[in-house]
């Protein structure tokens, strides 16, 4: 940082933008910072060299540098407008999100202007750094830390009737809740987030983020076609702001299509104008293959599509949990399709003929005897399967039932018959 300060000027802001290089212009910034001085056009200068200031750290990845400067800027706060101090904090902790790798230095950076918001007494500016926190800590799996902070900003924002932090508050605790796999607490924010955005205009990337919450929850209950229109509804707000987000709303539109047995439609859907070129690339290409081996009901295609598209697929916590469950099903299927003709069969020949390995062939088995997708037993000692016939049931005990019913019946007919004639 420059010892001596510079004139707050337009000059020098020229100046820094006609430096040689970045170190230059991040010098001649600090210096117009430096500057005493605290007239009307000082501080406009002083508050655009911080914007581009913020910028040219953040391409050049000093993130700590960044921090720093948000603590050297402390006095430079109580010389303009709060409103003015909350836009230039958000503008310096977005920097900061923009370079990889920074998740724990965000939450310290968070942590740190939070003490100082309460200090101050800027509850305006707390109340949005600390859900920027919130949602920092959910990322980074701190869910306890996440929940505790969430529940008493909310009463806080409630009493305040801030409509739109509300909204941003809410589906924060129903990303956290259903993280926890706590679905009833996140249909219940979920809901109370669409009831504050009813009463405000909800600027249309934030409608996007409910939209997708809305149709991760409904995929939750296993209802895809409701699922489907809302990350339609998703896609579509997204892909008009250019949002990175649009191609999860995509992507689990066409989990939807694939978990309603319509992987047909798959093709069709990514090869559409809207779709096009603009986002094929390995998320697409992952649900396409997991689409043909859906088709074509192979377990080995889904097996490579799962270890070639590992990190689209496995690392994804919705669709692994959605693949696993389909996975199951189409295992299930395949099984019951292979062992039909057979009254004894040997493990390893199963095994062999739907190419995957035998114990864990062995291991579904018994899963399914134990659930009574079919009668039968494993001799572990021949490493054979022994399948039983389906027991008949016994017709007498329903038979019985319903003459009991009929009984029933003629009993209180006679009765009913009875009470009138004493009347």
């Amino acid at each position: 940082m420059s010892s001596s300060h510079l004139p707050a000027t337009t000059e020098s802001l020229t100046q820094a933008s006609e430096a040689q290089t970045p170190a230059e212009a991040i010098s001649i910034y600090y210096g117009i910072l430096e500057n005493p001085s605290s007239s009307s056009e000082a501080l406009r200068i002083k508050e655009e060299s911080i914007t581009k200031l913020s910028d040219l750290l953040r391409q050049e990845g000093r993130a700590e540098d960044l921090q720093n400067l948000l603590t050297k800027l402390r006095p430079f706060f109580s010389l303009i407008p709060k409103a003015k101090t909350a836009k230039i904090v958000r503008v310096i902790i977005d920097a900061v999100a923009k370079i990889p790798g920074t998740s724990d230095l965000q939450i310290s950076l968070c942590k740190e202007i939070v003490q100082w918001t309460r200090a101050e007494k800027r509850t305006f500016l707390r109340q949005r750094i600390e859900a920027r926190l919130a949602a920092l800590l959910l990322e980074n799996k701190e869910y306890s830390e996440a929940l505790n902070l969430l529940s008493g900003l909310i009463k806080e924002v409630r009493r305040l009737d801030d409509k739109l932090l509300l909204v941003e508050i809410d589906l924060l605790e129903s990303k956290l809740h259903f993280s926890l796999r706590n679905l009833p607490k996140a249909k219940a924010s979920l809901t109370a987030a669409r009831t504050a955005a009813n009463a405000i205009y909800v600027p249309p990337a934030q409608q996007g983020t409910i939209d997708l919450q809305s149709g991760i929850l409904h995929a939750e209950e296993k209802d895809y076609k409701t699922a489907y229109s809302y990350f339609f509804e998703a896609f579509e707000a997204f892909n008009a702001l250019e949002d990175p987000q649009a191609i999860y709303g995509l992507k689990y539109m066409l989990l939807c299509k694939i978990m309603v047995n319509q992987a047909d439609d798959v093709a069709g859907i990514i090869s559409s104008p809207k779709v096009g070129l603009k986002y094929q690339g390995p998320e697409l290409d992952a649900m396409k293959a997991v689409a043909d081996a859906h088709s074509k009901r192979s377990l080995k295609l889904f097996e490579v599509a799962l270890q070639n598209f590992k990190t689209q697929l496995d690392e994804d916590p919705i669709v692994h949990r959605h693949l696993s469950s389909l996975y199951d099903t189409l295992l299930e299927q395949n099984l019951c399709r292979l062992i039909e003709p057979f009254s004894r069969v040997e493990i390893a020949h199963i095994a062999e003929l739907i190419e995957l390995p035998g114990h864990h062939v062995e291991k579904k088995l018994s899963q399914m005897i134990l659930d009574k997708k079919f009668a039968g037993t494993l001799d572990q000692g021949a490493g054979c399967l022994i399948i039983f016939d389906d027991p008949k049931t016994d017709a007498i005990y329903p038979a019985t039932l319903e003459t009991i019913s009929n009984m029933e019946k003629v009993v209180d007919s006679l009765y009913a018959r009875s009470a009138k004639i004493m009347a």
